[in-house]
């Protein structure tokens, strides 16, 4: 028999039954469901909490400046990440001079946070109400800013500035082709280096820089370092001609060479303000064949030898030049052909030249005749006129180069004595010329053996030099030439030198210019070179020293290709030096 007892302490163990179990169950996993799904929302709440942090916000020191200033624009995004924003649509309204980027991390009261720093040198392109647009980052976005950009000089804090742009002209209206002078000026009392600017660009009209100062102006008691740059500006058409704002940028403060940032220099950008001239039209009442719009134009006229000296059957080079101040020389028009009777003319391909100051461009047409008389008597060249409109005075002028009478002595029979082909062999393509000349006169034949026995003394005489100079450089030590002592000999010689001389003494310039060419002719100088002026300078030489009978030396072309030749930068000399140009300011 089973006690009592024994019978309630198995009924207090007993399983539940199905249906309790169930509920029991049901509610446990309630409870780990309910719980996980706060914690799920307490992590979300979390992460839109850090997210909230990582924003994406834009600031400027200045929301009104001039349209010579800048400003600057920071950008800060409080969280991490790569790569930058996209500034392209900031370019449309602004120049982007400088753009620094950094990461930082600090610690205020216990929080640490970090965040990344854009910091942009920002110059507008126009003036009006402009906007830093809204820039994106990471998903997120900065709200844009409104800019005020007034003219040069009028905001509020543009007083005493430390540097600044002014443009002058010369005139206050022109004529169309007339030379206008632009002059542009740097002022600063500070040091500026790495200054860059565009090039002046006007449509329209023809420009080019003709010179550059530098010098001091005290403005108000302060000394104001000066750059000034003048350009020569040809307008093309009449009308309104405006001259575009130049923009110039520099760096200034002191350039720390230690220093791999250079944090104490500032970058500038200088704009100077627009300028609008007007153009006049040609007047109606202008009457010559060409407009000339000249300060001043003259004529002059060359010959080769002396006109009391002229006989049948030598050839004379008559040498006509064209100088108009204010004018290029591709404006000049050229001049009539001679069609005198009795006379045969060759003429040579015209020279043109530049030369530029500061007052402008002087242009130059130098056209260049042979003439070859065929019978004795008087002849007469008629009289060159060029009508022109002066502009100092507003009035239209002519200058005229007188007729030009003289007498050529000698027989028509003499002429036929010497070879009826010697006036044609003058003409290009012609053959044999020099010889039949040489036959039939023994003048021309004792001209020959002279030019023979004196090149044969140049030669022995340069030779002479050649062994004195080896035998001064094994005995003492080797001296630098001066090239500055030879350029001027070089300038003597090609006013009234010998054509010997003359070669002799190129070649003791280019040596002296730049010892690391060898050679001693200027054809072999030449090959390392490539100057166009050696060129040209050799033909003359040849045809002088070489021909049969030699042709004289037009002096006014050697001298500008001489003139040429001085002026050779080192950027240009040879092809193995690069120096790089100075900076504009230190």
């Amino acid at each position: 028999m089973v006690s009592p007892s024994s019978v309630s302490q198995r009924t207090s163990y007993s399983p539940l039954p199905p249906r309790q179990y169930r509920a029991t169950a049901a509610a446990s996993f309630s409870i780990s469901w309910l719980c996980k799904l706060l914690q799920l929302c307490l992590l979300l709440v979390v992460a839109n909490i850090a997210h909230a942090d990582d924003q994406l916000t834009a600031t400027v020191d200045r929301n009104t400046i001039g349209i010579d200033e800048t400003l600057n624009l920071t950008l800060r995004y409080n969280g991490s990440g790569g790569g930058e924003p996209d500034f392209e649509l900031l370019q449309q309204d602004f120049d982007i001079l400088s753009r620094q980027q950094s990461n930082q991390y600090q610690v205020i009261n216990g929080r640490a946070e970090s965040f990344v720093l854009w910091t942009l040198s920002l110059a507008p392109k126009r003036e009006g109400k402009l906007f830093i647009p809204s820039l994106h980052y990471q998903g997120k976005v900065s709200d844009a800013i409104p800019i005020t950009v007034t003219k040069a000089g009028q905001a509020p804090d543009s007083g005493d500035r430390q540097a600044f742009l002014e443009v002058e002209l010369d005139k206050q209206q022109v004529h169309v082709q007339e030379q206008l002078l632009v002059k542009v000026r740097l002022y600063t009392t500070i040091g500026l280096h790495d200054i860059a600017t565009d090039p002046l660009q006007i449509p329209g009209a023809h420009v080019e820089k003709v010179d550059e100062q530098r010098y001091e102006r005290r403005i108000g008691g302060i000394g104001h370092a000066v750059y000034e740059l003048t350009y020569a500006v040809f307008p093309e058409s009449s009308g309104e001609l405006r001259i575009p704002p130049l923009t110039y940028v520099a760096v200034a403060g002191r350039r720390d060479p230690f220093s791999l940032f250079n944090r104490n220099t500032q970058r500038l950008r200088l704009r100077s303000e627009p300028k609008t001239i007007k153009v006049l039209p040609k007047p109606d009442s202008y009457s010559g064949a060409q407009w000339l719009p000249a300060a001043s134009l003259g004529i002059s006229q060359t010959w080769s030898k002396s006109p009391q000296t002229f006989k049948v059957g030598e050839p004379i080079t008559r040498i006509v030049t064209v100088t108009a101040e204010g004018l290029r020389a591709a404006q000049l028009p050229p001049l009539p052909q001679l069609n005198v009777e009795g006379l045969k003319t060759y003429p040579d391909q015209p020279q043109q030249d530049d030369q530029v100051t500061a007052k402008g461009i002087t242009g130059s047409r130098i056209e260049t005749t042979a003439v070859v008389a065929t019978k004795p008597g008087d002849y007469q060249l008629p009289s060159i006129t060029v009508t022109w409109w002066d502009t100092k005075t507003g009035r239209q002028r002519a200058t005229q180069l007188p007729a030009f009478r003289f007498t050529v002595t000698g027989s028509a029979a003499a002429l036929s004595n010497q070879g009826t082909g010697s006036i044609s062999d003058l003409e290009p393509g012609a053959s044999g010329g020099a010889s039949k000349l040489a036959s039939g006169n023994n003048f021309w034949r004792n001209i020959a053996i002279a030019a023979i026995v004196s090149h044969l003394f140049w030669l022995l005489y340069f030779l002479y030099l050649r062994g004195g100079v080896s035998a001064r450089r094994s005995a003492s030590p080797k001296k630098q030439p001066n090239a500055e002592q030879e350029a001027r000999a070089l300038k003597r010689s090609a006013e009234n030198g010998p054509p010997v001389e003359l070669q002799l003494t190129i070649l003791k310039w280019i040596h002296a210019r730049w010892p690391q060419v060898r050679g001693n002719s200027l054809g072999e100088v030449n090959r390392q070179l490539r100057f166009p002026e050696l060129n040209k300078l050799q033909e003359l030489l040849d045809a002088a020293l070489y021909l049969t009978p030699p042709k004289p030396m037009n002096r006014q072309q050697v001298n500008i290709l001489v003139s040429k030749l001085l002026k050779r930068e080192v950027a240009e000399d040879l092809a193995e030096d690069d120096n790089p140009l100075p900076d504009l300011f230190a």
